[in-house]
């Protein structure tokens, strides 16, 4: 965070603790006799792939966003809009087309280091910011610049005189609250708007403030999680009477009904009779028609954007599929060609679909000489901020992670990802995740950068799997002809771009 002398926009904090919510986290799994590695500790274990994220604190200098905004995507990407009323959109080439204010302006050019809108932001931030203020629902590519746009918005849309919370921003997880906030922190410079996070309060700690013990918010802008936004308003600390814009990030978690959709609804009702003039803004890189079908319901008078299906995933990532005989021969893909040709071009995740393939594969690597960390909700917290910051510090190279890092997780550096297990659905392993498997692939080549996804397939099932990701994003996966060949993934790293 810059330096008290050299910024205006001020950012408050609510100590933590654990936050309940409709999220679950990882399925009982099988038992193994590997050892687990000692950085990851036992806990219990409950009902989700993808493990539980709102039980532990990072701090916010732990999440560090990179000012590596070059945000190119092809000019022939099918992005659609589709408006309401009669109100004019045009699109906008350079940011000073947007009429923001000079602050603003000296945020995006000198903190964020933008040259110019994305593809993306110069269709939706018109949008967004010309009256009446339209709702608007957004779906485009990981790593497009969905996050400027929304908050952007938000910035622009506070008066900064008023104190009192005018916009407010509703995350899934913890890790996408503080990214946000940094991004804000870092566009708002020199804004004077004052920003605070809402996430769960830490009971361990004995200088917080419980939230029934302070005063009424004042802070302009709130970034949080449902569970917390909702005690803080059901409180009657957080009012929303001045609320002009409310930003649902990863919208098709927040309102699907294994998400957080009820807090959701709760909090979009009082809202709306609080404020009924107030914007709602809906981005995420994925809706299920079930979402979609909900939110046409749920707000009225929108406007639309989203990104043909097939398109989702950024057009620098090449997707590879490699067959491997049994999971022996996997371990050695990744040992002997994965990781040793991916020394030489950045970083890798590696994503695993349980807690145990994590441990197993962790003991694996380890024991044949990787220096490799693992990530996954079952850590306390000061083991997953370590793992976490050496990461983003690029103090290591390699990461397995369960699915508690395929949303919200911004590292330039990543340039492989590795779908050691390929993600299914928790009720029908048959069935792939494919809103799962677009976000994994969205961890590479953030920014418009290159990047390369190796699939591992290992029996019939598996491939099933992948076809019907094929089929469900339209696109044929390459295959790597020879799991053996090291030249056969030198071309295909060569075909990514990347050697």
């Amino acid at each position: 965070m810059a330096d008290s002398t050299e910024t205006t926009i001020k950012t408050t904090s609510t100590n933590e603790a654990s936050e309940s919510s409709s999220a679950t986290s990882a399925p009982p799994e099988t038992s193994s006799d590997t050892t687990i590695p000692p950085e990851i500790k036992p806990a219990e274990v409950k009902r989700s792939w993808g493990d539980e994220v709102d039980d532990e604190e990072l701090a916010v200098d732990q999440l560090s966003i990179k000012e590596n905004q070059d945000l190119d995507e092809p000019e022939d990407s099918n992005i659609k809009a589709v408006t309401t009323g009669d109100t004019p959109y045009t699109s906008a080439k350079k940011f000073e087309d947007l009429n923001l204010s000079e602050e603003l302006l000296k945020g995006l050019y000198v903190e964020m280091r933008f040259e110019r809108p994305s593809k993306v932001q110069s269709i939706t931030l018109p949008m967004i910011l010309t009256p009446p203020h339209r709702n608007l629902i957004a779906q485009a590519h990981n790593g497009s610049g969905k996050t400027t746009c929304f908050v952007l918005g938000m910035l622009s849309r506070v008066d900064p005189k008023q104190q009192a919370p005018q916009a407010l921003c509703i995350c899934p997880t913890r890790e996408l609250v503080i990214q946000n906030l940094e991004v804000l922190q870092k566009m708002g410079k020199y804004t004077g708007i004052t920003a605070e996070r809402a996430i769960p309060e830490n009971l361990d700690n004995p200088t917080h403030t419980p939230i029934n013990k302070r005063p009424p918010i004042t802070t302009q802008v709130i970034i949080g999680t449902p569970g917390t936004i909702k005690k803080w308003i059901s409180l009657r600390k957080l009012s929303l009477s001045y609320m002009k814009i409310l930003v649902f990030d990863e919208a098709d978690h927040m309102l699907a009904a294994d998400g957080f959709k009820d807090d959701s609804l709760r909090i979009m009702s009082d809202i709306k009779k609080s404020a009924p003039k107030c914007q709602v803004l809906l981005f995420s890189a994925t809706f299920s028609e079930l979402v979609k079908q909900f939110v046409t319901k749920a707000i009225s008078d929108y406007n639309q954007l989203f990104v043909k299906k097939e398109e989702l995933s950024l057009e620098s990532v090449k997707q590879f599929k490699v067959r491997c005989p049994g999971e022996l021969e996997k371990i050695q893909v990744v040992r002997e060609k994965i990781l040793e040709l991916g020394q030489k071009v950045g970083q890798t995740i590696i994503f695993v679909r349980t807690r145990n393939s994590a441990s197993y594969l962790h003991k694996a690597l380890v024991d044949l000489g990787y220096e490799v960390t693992t990530i996954q909700g079952a850590l306390i917290h000061e083991d997953r901020d370590k793992i976490v910051k050496e990461f983003k510090d690029g103090l290591t190279k390699v990461l397995i992670s369960t699915d508690v890092l395929a949303r919200g997780f911004d590292q330039s550096q990543v340039n492989l990802v590795v779908n050691y297990d390929l993600p299914v659905k928790y009720d029908d392993q048959k069935e792939p995740d494919c809103e799962v498997y677009l976000h994994r692939v969205g961890r590479a080549g953030r920014f418009g950068r290159k990047g390369a996804v190796f699939n591992l397939i290992c029996n019939e099932t598996d491939n099933m799997i992948m076809e019907k990701i094929e089929n469900h994003f339209g696109t044929k996966v390459v295959e790597v002809p020879d799991f053996r060949s090291e030249a056969d993934f030198e071309a295909a790293l060569k075909e990514a771009g990347l050697v």
